[in-house]
């Protein structure tokens, strides 16, 4: 996720209204249908959810510039993006402008909460917009901004025991996508092999459409190791507000059956009519 005017807390880009879908090749993750929306509220829901499943129950919880504790910003981690959750444990990621790492913060089962911190390539943008868990738990994919051909994968932060609180967290392996992808804001497994991801790209120069629900299938399941990702974009995705301009895409959910994908209206109407829509298989 990009990083949030004061003013308003929200991030936009230029847009245009796109009615035309794309299908993508048969699986088990295409035609995914509008079934519905909820509000999203401007600080607290901008920037990705997760549904957390523990021994009290299921929750889903936003991340937004107003979750952002007081003690991660006196860090300088001043931007959170979109966050995942398997197993009872929860990850969000974290970033700063100018930095040269990344942050990972996990809360445990039982609340506690470490953080990771990961030291940035030669060649890695600063920019962490997500990170998504394997099924298994054992490994942890995160996305950059711009245009990319890839997802880094890491040992997932609390999960993994290669992953250790206070020391560097490294990247692991390469996910090498077969198309380009631009401004991907949010991920999540749909299986052990195939991802659902948000892309907040205006333009309609990689896929013909502009903000499109792309999925990605892996030649794999995640085992530590470089694997290929085919990228397919099968919608776009749905803009509406009573303000007219330019709406952000942001993060992405899937469970139970349902996808969920943050949209943020343009202007002053981020904080009126932004809404978390929901889709399920037709």
């Amino acid at each position: 996720m990009r990083r949030l005017p004061a003013a308003l807390g929200i991030a936009a880009v230029a847009v245009a209204v796109v009615v035309v879908a794309v299908a993508g090749p048969a699986s088990a993750a295409t035609n995914w249908t509008t079934t519905g929306s909820d509000h999203a509220d401007a600080l607290t829901q901008s920037q990705g959810m997760a549904t957390i499943v523990r021994s009290g129950g299921t929750t889903l919880r936003y991340t937004g510039v107003g979750t952002i504790p007081l003690s991660v910003r006196g860090e300088g981690w001043d931007h959170v993006g979109d966050p995942d959750s398997v197993a009872g444990w929860y990850v969000e990621p974290y970033e700063h402008a100018g930095a040269t790492a990344k942050m990972y913060r996990a809360q445990a089962p039982d609340g506690t909460w470490r953080e990771y911190v990961h030291a940035l390539g030669a060649d890695e943008a600063y920019n962490n917009s997500f990170d998504t868990i394997s099924p298994d738990g054992a490994w942890m994919l995160s996305g950059e901004w711009n245009t990319m051909n890839r997802l880094l994968g890491f040992a997932t932060p609390g999960l993994n025991p290669a992953a250790v609180p206070g020391a560097n967290l490294p990247t692991r392996f390469t996910v090498r996508l077969d198309h380009p992808v631009r401004n991907v804001q949010g991920c999540d497994f749909f299986s052990a092999q195939t991802l659902l991801c948000a892309s907040d790209d205006a333009a309609t120069d990689l896929f013909g459409i502009a903000k499109p629900l792309l999925q990605i299938d892996l030649a794999r399941p995640l085992d530590g190791a470089d694997v290929t990702g085919q990228v397919t974009a099968l919608r776009p995705l749905p803009r509406s507000s009573i303000c007219s301009g330019s709406f952000e895409v942001e993060g992405v959910d899937f469970a139970g059956g349902t996808l969920r994908v943050l949209v943020m209206s343009p202007g002053f109407c981020v904080v009126l009519d932004s809404k978390s829509w929901r889709f399920r298989q037709s």
